[in-house]
């Protein structure tokens, strides 16, 4: 069977960004067909920030209510996390560049994903481990009106790494696997 990164991306996000509830807005937005899905070919990191601005200029084009977020996959880039983490700046200068700053948003999951001072197997960095290398573009508007509605959004990141820390490593790739239990 050939993989396919965007079947993997919807995946990660039914089973553990809204099942865990790891993002307590993702679902709204799933549920009104508001993601759009990118799947990049870059195999450069050049193509890649080509691809990224093409997509922040759709997302600042488009209405929210078509496209509220977008999630470019870019199986092809970027694998090794530390260059992907370098790549990050280029992507907040472009932010910049495009004059969207305080517009739009660039997210960064990654399956490799690692939080400074943490070990690499460390359980919290689970909470942005995707499939795949993806970019996630948020329009800053939506994000503002879903924290001011959510009861106390700062606790999200404490509850995500106590239910990462109960649901465990293997329970994690359980819950991801082709044909998880339940």
């Amino acid at each position: 069977m050939t993989p396919d990164p965007i079947a993997d991306t919807r995946i990660w996000i039914e089973r553990a960004v809204i099942g865990l509830n790891l993002c307590p807005f993702a679902k709204a937005v799933v549920a009104k067909g508001q993601v759009r899905y990118v799947l990049s070919d870059a195999q450069t990191a050049e193509a890649l920030l080509e691809t990224l601005g093409m997509e922040l200029a759709r997302l600042r084009d488009t209405p929210a209510s078509e496209i509220d977020t977008t999630l470019i996959v870019h199986p092809g880039v970027l694998i090794d996390f530390l260059d992907y983490n370098d790549f990050l700046d280029g992507a907040d200068a472009l932010v910049a560049e495009m004059q969207l700053e305080g517009v739009l948003q660039v997210a960064s999951f990654h399956p490799h994903y690692q939080f400074a001072g943490t070990a690499p197997d460390d359980i919290e960095n689970f909470t942005n481990r995707s499939p795949h290398p993806t970019l996630h573009l948020l329009r800053e508007d939506s994000v503002s009106r879903a924290v001011e509605a959510y009861p106390e959004p700062d606790a999200i990141v404490d509850r995500n790494v106590e239910t990462l820390r109960r649901l465990g490593e293997a329970g994690w790739r359980n819950l991801l696997a082709d044909n998880p239990p339940g």
